[in-house]
C-alpha cells in the first residue's frame, strides 16, 4: 500500500472518529458520567484541528472526506451544545435570545442549502474555522472550569452569526454545490482571475 493510500485511511479515520463517537458521548452525558464525557469531548474537538491539517498536507483532500468533515464537526458540535443544554440549563435560559437566533439562521442555511443543492453545504470557509475554535474553546472551558466566560460565549456568538449569514449569501451566490470555498472574498477574487483569462 503507497503512503499517499495509508494517509488517507489515517486521515479519514481520524475524521470518522468524531462521526462514531457522537452517539457514545451522548450516552456518557445522559448516564452522568460527565468526567469522561469532557475529556472524550476535548478528543473530538482536537481530532477537527488536526484532521484538515494532515489532509492538506499529506494533499489526501476529496469530496467525501470533506462532507465526512463537515458531518463529524456538526455532531460534535450538537453533541457539545446537549452537554451545555443537560450541564448548565440556567445558562441556556439566561442566553436563550442568542441561541434562538442562531438556531434560526442555522436552520435558513441549512433549509436553503437542501432547497438548493439537495444537501447541506460543506463550504469550509475561514469564518467557519474560526467559529469552530472559538465555541470549541468555549464550550470545553465550561465543562472543565465550570463556569462559562461571557466574553468567550458572545465572542463566539458573534462570529458564529457572522459565519452563518455568509454561508447563506454563498448558497445563494452559488448555483452548484462546491467544497473549501473559503469566503465570500475568495470567491470574487477566484471570479476576478477567471475574468481575466
Amino acid at each position: 500500500m503507497s503512503t499517499h493510500k495509508k494517509a488517507w485511511y489515517v486521515i479519514n479515520g481520524i475524521t470518522l472518529y468524531r462521526v462514531i463517537a457522537a452517539p457514545f458521548l451522548l450516552v456518557l452525558l445522559f448516564t452522568g458520567r460527565y468526567e469522561l464525557f469532557k475529556w472524550l469531548l476535548g478528543l473530538s474537538f482536537f481530532t477537527d484541528l488536526i484532521d484538515g491539517f494532515l489532509a492538506r498536507k499529506f494533499k489526501v483532500t476529496s469530496v467525501a472526506g470533506t462532507r465526512l468533515d463537515s458531518i463529524g464537526d456538526d455532531l460534535t458540535i450538537l453533541v457539545a451544545m446537549t452537554g451545555l443544554f443537560v450541564m448548565k440549563p440556567e445558562f441556556i435560559k439566561q442566553e436563550k435570545i442568542a441561541f434562538i437566533i442562531l438556531l434560526a439562521l442555522f436552520l435558513v442555511q441549512t433549509i436553503y442549502a437542501f432547497i438548493r443543492y439537495g444537501k447541506m453545504t460543506s463550504f469550509h470557509t475561514w469564518l467557519a474555522k474560526a467559529a469552530a475554535i472559538f465555541q470549541g474553546v468555549f464550550l470545553l472551558l465550561v465543562f472543565f472550569t465550570g463556569e462559562p466566560n461571557m466574553i468567550l460565549f458572545y465572542t463566539a456568538v458573534l462570529v458564529t452569526m457572522l459565519e452563518l449569514i455568509e454561508e447563506i449569501i454563498l448558497v445563494y451566490l452559488l448555483p452548484v454545490w462546491e467544497t473549501d470555498v473559503k469566503g465570500i472574498y475568495r470567491l470574487f477574487k477566484k471570479k476576478k482571475q477567471a475574468s481575466r483569462k
